[in-house]
């Protein structure tokens, strides 16, 4: 997969991580979706890793979309953790 399908693959798994852990985020709509594509590699990376599963070069991949998401709900749950919610 190319680098602009991951950036793709990190906004969509940043809306699910969104969906998943709604709430106002400091950052807002572009720093939700940031966390989102950077979560993605992130997610990527460690699964390789880590987890000794090598991301498959497909978009379908159910592995990859799992990788991706969660990796943007650690990112984002670290984001306002470190950050909070400002706009309380």
């Amino acid at each position: 997969m190319s680098i602009i399908g991951w950036i793709v693959l990190g906004l969509l798994a940043g809306a699910i991580a969104k969906f998943l852990l709604p709430g106002r985020d400091p950052g807002g709509l572009i720093g939700t979706t940031v966390i989102g594509v950077a979560g993605a590699f992130t997610g990527g990376w460690l699964s390789a890793k880590l987890l000794d599963r090598p991301i498959q070069n497909e978009l379908f991949d159910l592995a990859t979309w799992g990788a991706a998401v969660g990796g943007s709900l650690v990112l984002l749950v670290g984001y306002r953790l470190l950050f909070g919610n400002s706009r309380d």
